[in-house]
């Protein structure tokens, strides 16, 4: 049993066991951010070997603010601001939140896995703060003061006016193609990525990583439908471990009650025996009557002319009531001073071997007392019968 115990805790331990890889992964900055899983990874140099992100996608914790980095080789550092795993973007910003100045050193997306399916051609010009006011343009505020400002126009609309006054009234900084962006253009920009595609896996609420350690191949692992499944020895375990003592259990369970019902099946069977063992009879006492010898061989007298016994005060027959006649013979039993007509006491010996007026048994009777049986119910029965 203490084997069993063993192994049913074993394989419990080894299906809450996380993967080593899901363990050694951080997924966050001490300074926040959002949550960094795969493809991306706290690998800023985005080492080929590194289990826990794509090549490409390395990120980083800034070591001044200690906020989530993201390092474009030919633009520099960004802020990651939100990275939405399921449509596969990133939301990005520059570290002084002016991403316009960034636009206007370099921004360039090549050796990157980044890519933006909408871009702008944007022209910025240097206007005075009089010309910007009186057009009725923003300013760009990180790029302007006092004395200028410096407001951006897409090159692509030549025919517009406010393109037209610009360029007559303003000095032309730089044109440059900028991505797709978030809000105010200037204020961040969202890009998105392809290769690796693990958006099939985030919609199912699996965890995407690499198969194996060898390759770059990815894999869909702990969806919700597999999450239950253990390895064929843990199963082999929790059968041992569960199934074996719930068998034993079961068969006990049967033993308990096959031997419950089998005697419930006997009392029912057993009524009388039940009866005659919780109920406390009175032994009774049976006298049959006396035979024709005996009953002959007691005493007779005969009456004379007056029809009187002597010494009697009552002079009629106990059994027929009826007044003793002259010349009648009467029978008396031995050790009882009572007379009788002699046919009517010869009748009453024959089934009551007693007198009937004291119930004293004469010399030569036999009186039989029974005992009581609990192996037969018709003996119960009998005792209690009137």
């Amino acid at each position: 049993m203490a084997l069993l115990t063993f192994l049913f805790f074993l394989c419990v331990s080894l299906f809450l066991h996380k993967p080593t890889t899901a363990e050694t992964c951080s997924t966050s900055c001490r300074g926040g951010g959002p949550e960094v899983k795969f493809p991306f990874g706290l690998n800023a140099d985005g080492n080929r070997n590194d289990h826990c992100s794509y090549p490409g996608f390395g990120l980083s914790c800034s070591n001044r603010t200690g906020e989530l980095v993201l390092n474009l080789p030919e633009s520099g550092e960004f802020l990651v601001r939100h990275i939405d795993y399921e449509t596969q973007h990133i939301w990005i910003n520059y570290p002084d939140i002016c991403l316009p100045k960034r636009f206007l050193q370099s921004f360039n997306l090549s050796g990157t896995p980044f890519d933006s399916k909408f871009s702008y051609i944007v022209t910025f010009f240097n206007c005075s703060a009089s010309e910007v006011a009186r057009i009725g343009l923003r300013p760009i505020p990180c790029l302007s003061n006092q004395n200028y400002s410096v407001v951006a126009s897409q090159t692509d609309f030549s025919l517009d006016s406010t393109s037209n006054n610009l360029r007559s009234r303003c000095h032309p900084i730089r044109t440059v193609t900028i991505p797709f962006v978030w809000y105010d253009w200037w204020s961040g920009v969202r890009l998105e990525w392809y290769n690796p595609d693990c958006r099939s896996c985030v919609e199912r609420r699996g965890d995407c990583r690499f198969k194996n350690s060898t390759s770059q191949a990815i894999g869909c692992f702990n969806l919700p439908s597999q999450a239950g499944r253990l390895p064929k020895s843990a199963r082999y375990g929790i059968i041992i471990g569960i199934g074996i003592p719930g068998i034993l259990c079961l068969i006990g369970l049967a033993l308990f009650v096959g031997s419950r019902v089998r005697t419930y099946g006997r009392r029912r069977n057993l009524p009388s025996i039940e009866f005659s063992t919780s109920v406390s009879l009175s032994p009774a006492v049976i006298i049959r009557g006396l035979d024709g010898p005996t009953i002959e061989s007691y005493p007779k007298t005969k009456l004379g002319d007056s029809g009187r016994l002597p010494k009697a005060n009552d002079n009629t027959c106990p059994i027929c009531l009826s007044e003793y006649q002259p010349r009648e013979t009467l029978r008396t039993i031995p050790k009882c001073s009572h007379y009788f007509h002699a046919n009517c006491i010869d009748e009453w010996l024959k089934v009551n071997a007693s007198c009937p007026l004291c119930r004293n048994s004469p010399g030569g009777s036999a009186a039989i007392t029974p005992t009581i049986s609990s192996s037969s119910s018709s003996s119960s029965s009998s005792l209690l019968s009137p």
